[in-house]
Order: C-alpha cells, then sequence, then structure tokens
C-alpha cells in the first residue's frame, strides 16, 4: 500500500521514459482507430455504428496491453468516438437507437482518445466524404483549421506564453476568412486528467477567460482547433442530445433517487477519471439517474452545439509532448488534398510556419515550410511514430 501512495504523491510525467512508452502506445492505438473510423465514412453509413466501431477498437487494442503487469492497469476510451457532421460543432456521439446516416459531400469532425494508464492520447480530424480534392469554403475552413494547429504546435514551447497562441490562431482563422467557434479550450494533460488547471483559448471571448501561464518542458497538451465558415458561436438546439460526460470528483451532493445513485455507482467504478458515454452505461436508468447526476454537478456534460445550417465547421487536435529535444506531436492524421480560395501571405504567420519543431544544435530552420502558403493547406504532421526512441 505504501508503494501505491508514494506513487500517487510523485506525479509522473514525461521525464519517465516508461510514463512516454505508455503516451504513444495511447497514441498508435488512436492513430489507427481513426483510420478505421475514417475507412467506415461513407454515405448511409449510421453514426451510431461508426462510434461504436472506434470505441470498441480502442478497448480491444489497450485491453491486450499491459495484461501480465503485478498492479492491475486502466486503460482504454480516453474519450467516446464522436462523428459531428457539417454545422455540428462536435460531440455528437449518439445512442443505440438513433438512426441519422452520412450523406455524400458531408463534412465529417472524428474526435476520439485513448489512454494506458491514465496517460492519454488524443486526436480529431476533419474529412469530406468525397473524392478529389476538396474545394471553396469547405477547403478553406479546413486549412483554417490545418494551419492554425501547425502554427499552434510551433508556438507551444517551453518559454512560450499561452496569450500569444491564441492570438496567432486567430490571426490564421482570419486569413482565410473564417472564425475560431468560440469556448473551445486546449488543456494540459496529466495522469488520469484530461482537462488540467493549464490551458489556452482558441478564441478570447468577454465570457470566457483563462490564467496566463508559461509553457514548460515535461509538459503534455492536448491542442483542439475548431474554426467555422460561420460566426464561430455555436447554440445547444437539444439538450436530449448530450450523451457524453465526465464525473466532478469534488462534489458531495447527496442524490435522493435510485436510479441516480444506481448509476452514479457504475460511473464511480467504470469511469472514474475519463469522460464517458451514456452508450455504455445501462439505457432505462442511465437516462432517469443522469439527470439528477447533472442538475447537482455530480456530472460535466459536453453538449452538441451547432452552427448555422448551412455552415461548416472543422476540428484538428492533436497530443503533443514538450520533450527536452523539442515537440513530439503523436496523433495526427493526413488530410484529403485542399484547394482553398485564400492562400497565406502574412509574413508573420509564414515565420511560424517556417519554425522548427525539433531542437537542432546548429539552429537553422525547417526546411518544409519553403512554401508557407501550400505548407499550411496541406497537413504535414509529424509521423506518429517519428521519434518513438527518445
Amino acid at each position: 500500500m505504501s508503494s501505491d501512495d508514494e506513487r500517487d504523491e510523485k506525479e509522473l510525467d514525461i521525464t519517465s521514459s516508461e510514463v512516454v512508452t505508455k503516451y504513444k502506445s495511447a497514441a498508435e492505438i488512436v492513430n489507427k482507430a481513426l483510420q478505421g473510423v475514417l475507412a467506415e465514412c461513407k454515405p448511409k453509413a449510421k453514426i451510431v455504428d461508426i462510434c461504436e466501431k472506434g470505441d470498441s477498437f480502442i478497448k480491444e487494442q489497450a485491453g491486450s496491453m499491459y495484461k501480465n503487469v503485478k498492479k492491475k492497469i486502466d486503460r482504454g476510451v480516453a474519450f467516446p468516438t464522436c462523428v459531428s457532421v457539417n454545422n455540428t460543432v462536435g460531440h455528437f456521439s449518439p445512442l443505440a437507437g438513433d438512426e441519422t446516416v452520412l450523406e455524400e459531400g458531408d463534412m465529417v469532425k472524428i474526435d476520439m482518445g485513448c489512454h494506458i494508464d491514465g496517460f492519454i492520447a488524443l486526436v480529431a480530424h476533419t474529412h469530406v466524404i468525397q473524392d478529389g480534392p476538396i474545394t471553396g469554403r469547405k477547403a478553406d475552413v479546413m486549412a483554417a483549421a490545418n494551419t492554425a494547429a501547425e502554427v499552434a504546435l510551433r508556438l507551444v514551447r517551453p518559454g512560450k506564453k499561452n496569450h500569444a497562441v491564441t492570438e496567432a490562431i486567430q490571426k490564421v482563422a482570419d486569413a482565410y476568412d473564417c472564425k475560431i467557434v468560440e469556448g473551445v479550450i486546449s488543456h494540459q494533460m496529466k495522469q488520469n486528467v484530461i482537462d488540467g488547471s493549464k490551458s489556452f483559448l482558441s478564441v478570447t471571448t468577454p465570457e470566457t477567460r483563462v490564467d496566463d501561464v508559461e509553457f514548460e518542458e515535461n509538459e503534455v497538451y492536448a491542442i483542439d482547433i475548431v474554426a467555422s465558415t460561420g460566426d464561430g458561436k455555436p447554440k445547444l438546439l437539444d439538450e436530449k442530445q448530450t450523451t457524453i460526460y465526465k464525473k466532478d470528483a469534488a462534489v458531495n451532493y447527496q442524490l435522493k433517487m435510485k436510479a441516480s445513485r444506481f448509476i452514479f455507482s457504475e460511473i464511480k467504478e467504470k469511469f472514474s477519471h475519463m469522460p464517458f458515454t451514456a452508450r455504455s452505461l445501462e439505457e432505462k436508468r442511465a437516462r432517469l439517474g443522469l439527470v439528477e447526476c447533472v442538475n447537482h454537478g455530480h456530472l460535466q456534460p459536453y453538449p452538441v452545439l451547432y452552427e448555422k445550417p448551412g455552415d461548416f465547421v472543422a476540428q484538428i487536435k492533436f497530443t503533443v509532448l514538450l520533450m527536452p529535444n523539442g515537440s513530439d506531436r503523436i496523433t495526427s492524421h493526413t488530410l484529403q488534398e485542399l484547394q482553398p480560395t485564400k492562400t497565406i501571405d502574412d509574413p508573420e504567420i509564414k515565420g511560424w510556419l517556417a519554425l522548427g519543431i525539433k531542437k537542432k544544435k546548429g539552429g537553422g530552420k525547417k526546411k518544409k515550410a519553403k512554401k508557407a502558403g501550400e505548407t499550411s493547406t496541406e497537413a504535414e504532421p509529424m509521423e506518429a511514430s517519428s521519434s518513438a526512441q527518445e
């Protein structure tokens, strides 16, 4: 017991090679899961089936790891698979009876996560269900999200301040005549903590504020960029569509209803740290019990928000380790070919895109950004296994 207590007292981070391995194992699983889910995104495919396949793959792959260790290691889904279409901003992961299907031309955002021993790898990607290059405003918004993500990757580094990243993300979106969606926050992650206290906004608003912080070596971040062709002020249309929740350990309210107590004990047992979908609970009791749990703060909901019909929303999310030798982006997927209506001419944005990701002994810049406008529209993520030997 004492060794467990010591482990709890000493916060494990990426100074430990074992921890880095767990992050990268989780990343490898979620990258493969994303690839599998993308293959399922076809016209008339049912969204709930795609979400189930994504979660099942992660559970199966994570479950096959660390099976023969003395101390049981928790592992599996860190964020339920969401498939959000067109003007839906995110968190769409419907219940079993839902009949919503994908259609040709849909802009699909896939958001998912895996953890090994509480070390979390998150990823989100945008894909349009069509052959050939993406053009027009769909290409603009995907390029805006992707370029902003590439800039954030280069600015989230030790010694830099979070507000500088927020300003840069907004500047990129403006260059594509798009808006960054309000309320989206990129968080530091730690063991069993998906939304750490260090964070930054993608866009500042009077309603949403975060503390000014400086990034430090050996931190891990999930960088989440959501861009829109609309006004970036999404609305909640139907609370009943919310299916993803996370337990709030700080709340001690005594639940009154038997169904609520039953469901909350199941949540405490199965999902003590990570967000979960109501699909994975016993459905009839869940519907009754979840309402009281949410009303009294036991559960934090992840609402399904919408821009206006006809708007397009794109999302890119990735996990980055701030290693001593530079930034290591461990989750990603290559975008389709984009032909946006705008190009990047701003010298400041070009300068950000030209920054290196890894530290080089002799200094110097990355060669890959020689055509900053082109680089910004086509995803050039680091390979997930690009620095497997740290």
